[in-house]
């Protein structure tokens, strides 16, 4: 069984450089739009099984073009909800590099829970349990290797793909996922193969190619939370 990971296109919250966490109501703005309907081109010529969203509007409105192009509705799953940052929701990035957490999220990401929120540690427990049981539920009722969509956020697609190179989540860190970007795992009876990890382009090679490549990539830069590249 074959996972799309699609990070929702770009959102407001992510041009004005803030944390949006789960904040009601934050949508893709234009260009974000413009990289949903970019996703049905992308995956042109894939057979899409069934398309598995968080409850987020930007996550939404990710999938409505390809869920449209596809005659598929999307199943809402709230495990791959955004990460919960309670008090550091909607406050901007800059402000956040002065906290003293922002290490620990760095350099002890299994340690990091963030106040008046969850750990990441729990956030990449209950999105790799999802992913696994979503997984096995297609390859039961397909009983085939079928391609599904995950379409989830930033930190919760790294904390999936660490799980899948069996990397410790203090080093998910190591791993980007920018907005409109296709990460892809396939899962088997032994053990899982990351074959393409932020795809901003074709992924259908990727998948159809050679299934058990890996190709990861490491940022240049420091990432923070939400899944974004800072300077």
């Amino acid at each position: 069984m074959t996972v799309v990971l699609l990070r929702h296109g770009r959102s407001t919250s992510n041009t004005a450089h803030t944390l949006a966490g789960r904040t009601p109501g934050v949508e893709l703005d234009d260009h974000g739009r413009k990289q949903a309907e970019g996703v049905v081109d992308r995956l042109v010529g894939l057979d899409i099984a069934e398309i598995v969203r968080s409850p987020l509007l930007r996550c939404e409105q990710t999938v409505g073009p390809i869920a449209v192009d596809r005659d598929l509705t999307p199943v809402v799953e709230d495990r791959l909800i955004e990460v919960d940052y309670g008090d550091w929701t909607g406050r901007p990035l800059k402000e956040l590099l002065e906290e003293p957490l922002w290490k620990v999220v760095q350099r002890h990401a299994s340690g990091a829970v963030f106040p008046g929120g969850e750990g990441l540690a729990q956030v990449q427990a209950r999105a790799v349990a999802a992913v696994r049981e979503h997984d096995a539920r297609l390859a039961e009722e397909h009983g085939k290797d079928v391609v599904w969509i995950a379409c989830t956020h930033g930190d919760v697609i790294k904390s999936v793909l660490a799980d899948a190179f069996a990397m410790h989540l203090d080093s998910f860190q190591r791993i980007v996922a920018e907005p409109a970007s296709v990460s892809v795992i396939r899962y088997t009876a032994t053990l899982p193969f990351v074959l393409r990890v932020n795809d901003t382009g074709d992924v259908l090679a990727a998948i159809s190619a050679a299934k058990a490549a890996t190709n990861g990539s490491a940022p240049a830069q420091e990432s923070v939370p939400g899944g974004e590249v800072g300077a």
